[in-house]
């Protein structure tokens, strides 16, 4: 029997080391879903919601270094794939969206599902390719999975469904080559212009991110030789905060420790894989800054940047580490190692309080969390209040892994990612922190879909029946929290219903029992119903002025507003930090 151009697409994935592909099947996709039935090597999940599938296949990709692959169906199948694609492209997940497409025939003709999948995918990925022909099949292949893999992001492959189920030309090699790794850093006057830099300032900071994933012994090393203080946005913390005696912690609104003032006190910053988005929490022109990317669109766009270099972190820190000479004053680091020191006491206020507080604090539920998983636990945790106190008090260490939606912030990402992380490596301890909005919007359908499969994921719901992290911002803003509230059911029995374990905790001298109890369940996934106070907030080390100005401006207009109780609470059950 002939090949089918489907067959071809999926023998090439396969070789590519693809291991799974997350989706829905129906019309368009069913020619490409029976070659992946017969092609055995490829794992089919499938997820009530594509996007849910995508969120998956994210946390899948970025954590095992494999390409993933997810589905949908033409029109609105395809649609539901796009948030999380955009996911992908901001997180650097090597993911390759099959596209169900209209059959050839009728495109451009405005039929029913049809869309032109060049215009729809162009923000969200990096190529996009059209098979309308099977003498195609290898070329657009090829490049949607050296494209992805290499350049660490999203690629489509639009697939009409006559198309799929062509005979393939049989006249042309499938076979693939993945290249390794490039070694790639700044030239040599480049990097000696930035040792001088380094020799001529007295005190440097290093601010890294993501990009220090494969850096960190080489980061560490520079930062003891140049006794600098090293800060770390959200993405760079699980690489940068651990074992670290230069650790000064992080800025921005999630923010803790010296790290802000020990990048405005330095002569010299080193902003290393980094591509944090708030620029009034960076330095201005009164520090010189240099910038180390390997993606130059990264480079100055937050800030103004003194010396660009192009170049991945490990191996351009290395070459630097051969031109700079140890600094022996050690005053600054110590001072703003001493502030990060006297902000953790500051954070353990409502951890050791919390057993006797109710509501449960949040900051009480994630530190025991925390120090109730396992050595090589991975956390995945919701946009919103969850991400404060996941980066506040959740620990890292050599083989735990934080990771959510950093860079593109949507809703609802942490129950699928930890559940693609469960299939990338079974077995190990995955933690979903999800906010209860995200829970409902999202994850609550396909836990049917962990039910069936029994991933044993945990997940852990915030419940504060609002969109807790909405109502800081809007208080922020200087207005009064508007369309933020909802009610919930007791999501424990509705688990139970669904056949999960549900567990639900209201008193805070249950939440360590509670906890451990579901970390321990290995049958199937379970969902922790933790109903936690909802006026507890979290500022940041630095607050900005219009922030604090607005955030008073914002309790005076609730008191007008005939909002006394809220604002009395507000104040009441955060005496610690306003």
């Amino acid at each position: 029997m002939a090949q089918k151009v489907a067959d071809v697409m999926w023998e090439m994935l396969a070789k590519a080391g693809v291991k799974r592909c997350y989706g829905i099947v129906g019309d368009a996709l069913n020619p490409v879903i029976d070659a992946l039935r017969r092609n055995g090597k490829i794992e089919f999940i499938h997820v009530r919601h594509e996007e849910y599938g995508v969120f998956a296949a994210v946390a899948d990709a970025y954590l095992s270094g494999n390409p993933v692959v997810v589905c949908g169906t033409a029109g609105p199948g395809v649609t539901h794939l796009f948030n999380g694609l955009m996911d992908a492209r901001k997180e650097g997940a090597a993911i390759i969206a099959i596209a169900g497409d209209v059959e050839t025939g009728i495109m451009d003709t405005a039929a029913l599902e049809e869309l032109n999948p060049y215009k729809f995918f162009d923000t969200a990925c990096l190529y996009v390719g059209r098979v309308v022909n099977p003498e195609q099949v290898r070329a657009v292949v090829m490049s949607a999975i050296l494209t992805a893999v290499v350049d660490k992001g999203p690629t489509v492959i639009s697939m009409p469904g006559d198309i799929a189920a062509s005979n393939a030309p049989g006249h042309s090699s499938h076979e693939i080559t993945i290249p390794a790794p490039p070694v790639f850093r700044p030239g040599d006057a480049d990097l000696d212009k930035l040792a001088e830099m380094i020799e001529a300032a007295g005190k440097v900071a290093l601010f890294g991110g993501d990009g220090c994933r494969d850096a960190r012994d080489e980061v560490l090393q520079l930062a003891a030789r140049l006794k600098a203080p090293v800060g770390y946005s959200f993405r760079g913390k699980q690489w940068l905060e651990h074992d670290n005696p230069n650790a000064v912690g992080m800025t921005g609104l999630l923010g803790y420790g010296g790290a802000y003032k020990a990048i405005h006190d330095a002569d010299l910053v080193l902003l290393l894989g980094t591509d944090f988005p708030f620029s009034e929490f960076l330095p201005g022109d009164g520090v010189k800054k240099v910038q180390i990317d390997r993606n130059p669109k990264h480079i100055g766009r937050r800030t103004s940047i003194d010396l660009a270099l192009v170049g991945d972190i490990k191996t351009t820190v290395s070459a630097l580490l051969a031109k700079v000479s140890e600094k022996t004053e050690s005053r600054f680091l110590e001072r703003h190692v001493a502030e990060t020191d006297s902000f953790h006491e500051l954070l353990q206020h409502y951890v050791q309080k919390g057993p006797g507080i109710k509501p449960i604090r949040p900051e009480f539920l994630a530190a025991t969390l925390s120090e109730l998983a396992s050595g090589d636990a991975m956390f995945f945790v919701d946009t919103g209040t969850a991400c404060i106190w996941a980066a506040r008090h959740m620990k890292g260490g050599t083989n735990r892994r934080i990771f959510g939606s950093f860079s593109w912030a949507s809703m609802a990402n942490a129950a699928p990612n930890a559940f693609g992380a469960q299939l990338a490596f079974p077995g190990r301890q995955t933690i979903a922190l999800c906010g209860d909005g995200g829970f409902t919007m999202l994850a609550l359908g396909d836990l049917l879909t962990q039910v069936q499969r029994k991933t044993p994921v945990v997940q852990i719901i915030l419940n504060n029946e609002s969109l807790d992290f909405v109502n800081i911002e809007m208080q922020e803003a200087g207005v009064v929290p508007f369309g933020v509230d909802f009610k919930n059911p007791n999501f424990a029995k509705v688990a139970e219903a669904m056949g999960a374990k549900g567990i639900r905790i209201e008193e805070p001298g249950d939440v360590r029992e509670a906890l451990s109890e579901a970390l321990a369940h290995k049958g199937g996934p379970v969902v922790v119903d933790a109903v936690v106070d909802p006026y507890a907030l979290s500022l940041p080390s630095h607050v900005p002025f219009h922030v604090a100005k607005n955030f008073t401006l914002s309790l005076a207009k609730q008191v007008w507003n005939g909002e006394m109780d809220s604002v009395i609470k507000t104040i009441e059950r955060n005496v610690r930090l306003i």
